[in-house]
């Protein structure tokens, strides 16, 4: 099949394909004219190495992975579980930055709400106490 073939199929960009190509994670063979063809095999490399790339992978990580895909051994498995075990802790860490991240923002959120409820609590007081006003105070930064 042909590029575009390929690319429909898979749901991935002919861009996305040559990139591919270029950091050694999908072969072709060429027709005479150049054109790249593909083998059924090719459908499923691709939507495997587009899980990698949706776990958070990098093209260098997947290059480095997929030895122990094409040919398993027990030197290929060792050195990709000892890969997938640093991406692992990788994606750990970056999963408790943004847990961090969340618990400062809903402090955030919380803060400002409990302002906006004084401030409402305020503004009832007054207009129940007859200095009401009608404009709306701004929150000074």
């Amino acid at each position: 099949m042909r590029i575009g073939e390929l690319a429909a199929r898979t749901d991935v960009s002919v861009r996305s394909l040559r990139y591919y190509e270029e950091q050694g994670l999908l072969t072709s063979s060429r027709s005479a004219s150049g054109q790249r063809h593909y083998t059924e095999a090719e459908v499923e490399r691709v939507r495997f190495i587009q899980r990698l790339y949706a776990a958070g992978l990098s093209s260098r990580t997947i290059a480095e992975l997929l030895p122990c895909v094409e040919t398993p051994s027990e030197g290929n498995s060792d050195a990709a579980l000892e890969r997938m075990a640093q991406e692992r802790n990788r994606l750990t860490e970056h999963i408790d930055e943004l847990l961090r991240t969340r618990a400062a923002l809903d402090g955030l959120m919380a803060t400002a709400r409990a302002h906006r409820e004084s401030e409402a609590t305020a503004s009832g007081v007054r207009s129940g106490s007859g200095e009401g006003t009608s404009a709306p105070r701004v929150l000074e930064s």
